[in-house]
């Protein structure tokens, strides 16, 4: 069955990609507060620890900029589908609209890389917390808590 292709079509991605843009500004934001409050301290203590944060920062930084660009790629094609729909080139709808989905979907899988980056980097801290903090249970507290009353 073929897609019927209206204004209304490409317009659905316009609420989507506004989201996924303020999702991106917001995580461009905390990255680029930590990569100053980090930079700072670098610049007191030469720490390689604070280099290899800045670094991975430097990447994330990169890749959602990317990931902005793409989904401000998916909402210009949307509007040149609108465009072509308006004035009836159906075939070229089609693709703008094909290529707009693809911009987001590439997007999305760049977002789904920068949370895995984003992701390790904190294993990372907390692996080196370890020994120093107690990782809370709070099964394994509740159990102790019910086998010490009896």
């Amino acid at each position: 069955m073929p897609l019927e292709l209206t204004l209304t079509t490409p317009a659905l991605l316009f609420p989507t990609v506004s989201l996924v843009l303020l999702a991106y500004t917001n995580r461009f934001l905390a990255v680029a507060a930590l990569i100053r409050k980090l930079a700072a301290e670098y610049q007191t203590k030469k720490d390689k620890k604070l280099a290899d944060q800045i670094r991975s920062l430097r990447i994330r930084v990169r890749l959602i900029r990317d990931m902005q660009m793409l989904s401000i790629f998916a909402l210009f094609l949307s509007v040149l589908c609108m465009f072509f729909i308006f004035d009836g080139d159906l075939v070229i709808a089609k693709y703008m609209f094909g290529a707009s989905l693809l911009s987001l979907l590439i997007s999305l899988g760049i977002s789904l890389r920068e949370i895995q980056i984003s992701t390790r980097a904190l294993a990372i801290q907390l692996r080196d917390m370890d020994d120093d903090v107690r990782l809370w249970d709070p099964i394994k507290d509740f159990v102790k808590e019910v086998a010490g009353k009896k």
